[in-house]
Order: structure tokens, then C-alpha cells, then sequence
């Protein structure tokens, strides 16, 4: 559910208390084991983690205003869900977390990149942390770039 809040604290204040703390405590796992170059914000209706402007100025490929998206923290009507873009862009990364959540014993409902869950209960919120803590952003970066290939990398940049 695409929210409308325009801030991180608006947006915790408008789920439900049951979302609002398990959602709170993914958050507190995350900002514990984030890089001091990524920044916590809004970002297609949900809680973002990304590489802002100033740490890498092209921004995302598919809107460049938009800051390079890391992470994602939200909700659906019948779930809530965490997003870590580093596993579309690294088969060693979304290997790790697999593997890692598996060895949990904890059921994993994941697409691409998201994690669906619907109690704070079902999340191994260690497997979160170590997962945000593998990929500090420059890191993440050289992932994103390695994915667009060298051509669209200096085309962004403004080298060609």
C-alpha cells in the first residue's frame, strides 16, 4: 500500500500497532547495521534506505532525480515487507541471504528482492542485519554498475 506520508515519522504514525512495531523493529535492525553513506527517507510510498545524490550523483537509472534506491521497509494489505535491491544486482548476495535465513529454520517468502512476512515473529532479524551490513554503499555502488555495464555508466556520468 503506496502511503502518501512524506516522512519516516509520518509513515510509522499511520499503520496500524501491530505493523507500526513490527515494523519498527526491522527499522532499528537496519539503522543499526546501515553504512554512513546511505540516508533513511521516503521513497515510492514506503521507508527507503538509499545512496543519496551527494554519495553518487547519476541516482537511479529508471528516474535519475530519484536517489539510488538500497532497501525497502513496508506494508501491504495482507503483509508487510523488506526489500534489499542488492539481489538483483549480486548472485553472491541473494545466495548469502537465502542460505542464511535458511539456516534459521524460519519460512522465507521472498520474490526478486522483497521479503514478505506478516508477524514480526516469522523474521530472523539477525539475518536482516548481517544482510544490510554486507553491502555498505560503495560496495553497493560497484553492484548497481557492474549491472548497467560500463557504457550506461559513463553515458550517466556525462563521459560520453
Amino acid at each position: 500500500m503506496q502511503s502518501k506520508a512524506k516522512t519516516v515519522k509520518e509513515y510509522l504514525a499511520s499503520l496500524p500497532e501491530d505493523r507500526r512495531k513490527a515494523i519498527e523493529a526491522v527499522r532499528k535492525v537496519i539503522l543499526k547495521n546501515l553504512d554512513k553513506d546511505y540516508q533513511e527517507g521516503m521513497q515510492y510510498g514506503a521507508i527507503s534506505y538509499y545512496v543519496p545524490h551527494g554519495k553518487y550523483p547519476p541516482g537511479y537509472h529508471c528516474d535519475p532525480k530519484v536517489a539510488l534506491p538500497f532497501a525497502g521497509l513496508g506494508w501491504q494489505k495482507n503483509h508487510m515487507s523488506f526489500g534489499i535491491m542488492c539481489h538483483y544486482y549480486g548472485p553472491d548476495e541473494d545466495k548469502w541471504f537465502r542460505t542464511a535465513w535458511a539456516k534459521t529454520g524460519k519460512k522465507l517468502d521472498m520474490g526478486k528482492c522483497c521479503v514478505r512476512f506478516k508477524k514480526i515473529e516469522d523474521v530472523p532479524l539477525e539475518v536482516i542485519g548481517q544482510a544490510i551490513k554486507r553491502v555498505p554503499a560503495k560496495k553497493f555502488i560497484a553492484m548497481y554498475e557492474k549491472m548497467l555495464g560500463p557504457e550506461r555508466v559513463a553515458k550517466r556520468k556525462g563521459k560520453k
